[in-house]
């Protein structure tokens, strides 16, 4: 049986189980903050593929350009005025996309921002192993 008398002191925790608790907390929180950046790589990563894929796209129409282009530029040489306006108007009709693809792949390639919530968490992890949650 122990005394439990009203007055006797509180029970106060082992250096051992104090740096077992701090050790624990430390690792919860590299572990939540390995899995925050791996959800932003997981994003930053879909913007940038469809950026790409744009891009591609974009290649795809810059090459039509200079295929129609180079066509239309044989077809000019060899019938003078013939045949060559058709190729120079499929050339125009690709620049066109192309131009909107690589407008378009600009702007979603811009939209990639990085890992701006883990930077700032892990900005707070100094305060927070001091015990100043506040300055946060």
């Amino acid at each position: 049986m122990t005394d439990t008398a009203p007055n006797s002191a509180p029970e106060r925790a082992s250096v051992g189980d104090l740096l077992g608790e701090v050790t624990r907390d430390v690792s919860t929180l590299l572990r939540q903050e390995v899995e925050l950046a791996k959800a932003e790589v997981r994003q930053s990563a879909q913007q940038a593929v469809k950026g790409g894929s744009l891009f591609a796209g974009a290649a795809v129409g810059g090459h039509m350009v200079l295929l129609f282009l180079s066509i239309a530029l044989w077809w000019a040489l060899g019938d003078a005025w013939g045949r060559a306006w058709s190729g120079v108007v499929v050339a125009v009709v690709w620049g066109v996309i192309a131009a909107v693809l690589a407008l378009r792949g600009r702007a979603e390639a811009r939209r990639v921002k990085g890992l701006p919530h883990t930077a700032d968490s892990v900005r707070k992890i100094p305060n927070a192993l001091q015990g100043h949650e506040e300055k946060n």
